[in-house]
């Protein structure tokens, strides 16, 4: 029999914070001027816009005229590789990236190889890990950034970005790091971390969703990637969406006030997952890095089931889950992530992502407990491959 509806995919997406949808609300209406306009609608617009600025550059320990905003994390990714390539192609046309990147730095990646851009696609280990000295190996004289994201968005491992970037700027190259899977949930620091482009998105951290940023570091040389009006000093136009970017700010707000102990409590029920799913099912394998991934972050293998057919039995019982990422939940081939790491085809494609957030707690873990075992026993007795065991 179906329980309470449990959430367990909040690293596909978050819901909107009740807080945040009340400090969006006035700009609907009541501050609804366009904030490039002089007169006291726009100003009051614009002021809305600056506050947020100024609370995620706080967040992120930045200068608030390093911040641009954007329409999400694809964007974000798009513009630092397009950017950066545009404006440097003088110093030379190579960029590095990994093979676990998100689909928003690969594709953008793919275009430019296809226009004359050498890309080189660096490995990672078993864990998901990226070694610093692979990137290190992979920099030549023509390299002008690398591309690193902070956490991977299917198995939660924490890459050493702050190691990296120590060797980029000791070369002199940019280097850009997709953290949307952390900015919210786990310090994220841009000095720290050695960044020159840092991306986000704020329905990821209970903002809403079609609005992000980019953070670029004073003296990085990056292109306009929008052209029109004179929008985010002129390296991005379009009119703001400022309610979105209001919600972007409290969202920030919110995560800094919250994040810690947010953190605390998920990582109680990301271990008791880690440590009960492989007790009550036989045969799983933890993707990932151990210890060093999202507070937030599970990700399994589970031998002779198809994934997509495990969510589908969770989703009749009112458990929302996963096999990876969101942005490709409608393709049969498995994902590119768990190749990366190793894994052969049917075991990538019996995937199981479990993320939790703000509103999670022990009873959706139990919940999920109490059924899954009974869901992979009855899809491992249709398997032919479980029978040839």
């Amino acid at each position: 029999m179906e329980g309470p509806k449990v959430y367990l995919d909040y690293a596909a997406t978050t819901p909107t914070d009740p807080a945040v949808i009340a400090a969006m609300q006035p700009y609907f209406f009541d501050v609804f001027g366009n904030p490039s306009s002089i007169h006291s609608f726009g100003q009051a617009a614009k002021k809305g816009i600056e506050d947020a600025r100024q609370a995620l550059a706080s967040f992120l320990g930045a200068k608030p005229s390093e911040i641009i905003f954007t329409s999400g994390g694809s964007e974000s990714n798009n513009m630092s590789l397009f950017g950066v390539v545009s404006a440097n192609e003088k110093k030379g046309n190579h960029i590095i990236i990994t093979a676990i990147e998100h689909h928003a730095v690969l594709e953008p990646a793919k275009f430019l190889q296809k226009q004359g851009v050498e890309v080189t696609c660096v490995k990672v280990s078993k864990e998901g890990l990226v070694d610093p000295s692979d990137i290190k190996k992979a920099i030549t004289s023509k390299t002008i950034l690398i591309s690193v994201m902070h956490a991977n968005n299917e198995i939660g491992t924490i890459q050493p970005i702050a190691e990296i970037g120590r060797i980029a700027r000791k070369k002199g190259i940019y280097f850009h790091s997709d953290a949307v899977q952390t900015v919210g949930h786990i310090p994220v620091k841009v000095d720290e971390l050695n960044v020159d482009l840092l991306s986000l998105s704020a329905h990821k951290f209970y903002g809403p969703k079609g609005v992000g940023a980019l953070y670029v570091r004073k003296g990085t040389r990056i292109g306009t990637y929008l052209y029109g009006g004179d929008q985010e000093d002129g390296r991005r136009a379009s009119t703001h969406n400022t309610s979105g970017i209001v919600g972007l700010g409290k969202a920030i707000e919110l995560c800094q006030q919250q994040m810690d102990a947010e953190a605390k409590l998920q990582i109680q029920l990301r271990d008791a997952l880690i440590k009960e799913i492989p007790e009550k099912v036989p045969e799983v394998v933890l993707n990932g890095h151990p210890t060093q991934r999202l507070p937030n972050n599970v990700n399994f293998s589970i031998r002779y089931i198809e994934g997509e057919s495990l969510l589908l039995n969770l989703d009749m019982l009112g458990i929302a889950a996963s096999t990876g990422s969101a942005c490709t939940s409608t393709s049969l081939e498995p994902s590119h992530v768990l190749l990366a790491i190793g894994l052969p085809h049917e075991l990538a494609h019996g995937s199981l992502r479990l993320t939790l957030g703000r509103w999670s707690k022990k009873s959706d873990i139990e919940q999920l407990l109490r059924y899954l075992p009974e869901i992979v026993g009855k899809l491992r007795a249709m398997s032919p491959l479980y029978h040839k065991k």
